[in-house]
């Protein structure tokens, strides 16, 4: 049996921010607008949370990596182009642009001066696995000092459940349940544990191996809802304290929320004598 291997060391959570659109939940957003992408909710999405992320926790963006993981990439822009070519309709050169996923990420870097390294990988298992074990190489050069991380999942039409059917079959596991038009979006933006990040991420240390075996989980290929998870609970974390171990994949978030109350205190007590 093959395994993962775990973090090699904790990682500090700066910012979270999760974005959905036509799925039907109740906190779906309309579709941002994003110069120079259409028809797709995949850019968009991707870079409505990496803009967040990185508008909560601004820094320098020639210190910063990015890396984004989706099962399909842009199917909807795929798709799209492939019907006009085979309907016989002039090529859209746009189309061809933004179905490459790098293409919303060099729109980022661009608005955010990110000069750091950009990745897209593509990944059947859990991506929150993936994209942390990334972060944590990346993280290993001098000079960066941190990593976004993103996920983007959308539905899809009947090419898209073929190919899940496909990747899927013997395994048990579910085909895609959302809307062709609906779009899932979740990033987090990751530096060092001793960079001062009141939230951190590390490998659990239940796991006696130190490392993680494949995992018997129902969600599907490429599942991007670990990442939703992960926002959640840093949300709720920065709150309440605590810690939470995510599931299936195993890491332990962890907020130390003292040294925050305590300089709350002392900056109230500071005024209360002024």
């Amino acid at each position: 049996m093959t395994t993962k291997p775990l973090l090699r060391s904790a990682l500090g959570v700066l910012a979270t921010a999760t974005a959905t659109h036509g799925t039907g939940r109740d906190d779906d957003i309309p579709l941002p607008r994003l110069p120079g992408f259409v028809e797709s909710a995949f850019s968009p999405l991707a870079y409505e949370v990496s803009r967040r992320c990185l508008t909560e926790h601004p820094g320098d963006g020639s210190r910063t990596a990015v890396a984004l993981a989706g099962l399909m990439g842009d199917t909807t822009t795929a798709d799209l182009a492939s019907s006009r070519m085979v309907s016989g309709k002039v090529h859209n050169p746009l189309l061809f642009m933004q179905a490459t996923p790098n293409s919303v990420l060099g729109h980022t870097s661009r608005e955010f001066g990110i000069t750091g390294q950009m990745f897209s990988v593509s990944t059947l298992d859990d991506p929150v696995t993936e994209l942390l074990a990334m972060a944590d190489l990346l993280l290993e050069d001098p000079e960066l000092d941190r990593v976004l991380v993103l996920g983007v999942e959308l539905g899809g039409g009947e090419r898209v459940t073929a190919v899940h059917r496909e990747l899927t079959e013997g395994s048990g596991r579910p085909v895609p349940g959302l809307p062709a038009v609906a779009g899932l979006a979740a990033a987090a933006l990751l530096g060092r544990a001793d960079a001062g990040a009141p939230v951190t991420v590390a490998p659990d240390a239940s796991s006696a191996s130190g490392r993680v075996p494949p995992h018997d989980d129902v969600r599907r290929p490429g599942s991007i809802q670990g990442l939703f998870e992960l926002a959640a609970v840093h949300r709720r974390l920065l709150r309440e304290g605590g810690s939470h171990r995510l599931t299936p994949s195993a890491f332990l978030l962890t907020a130390d929320i003292t040294a925050d109350i305590t300089a709350d205190r002392n900056e109230s007590d500071s005024h209360a004598h002024q």
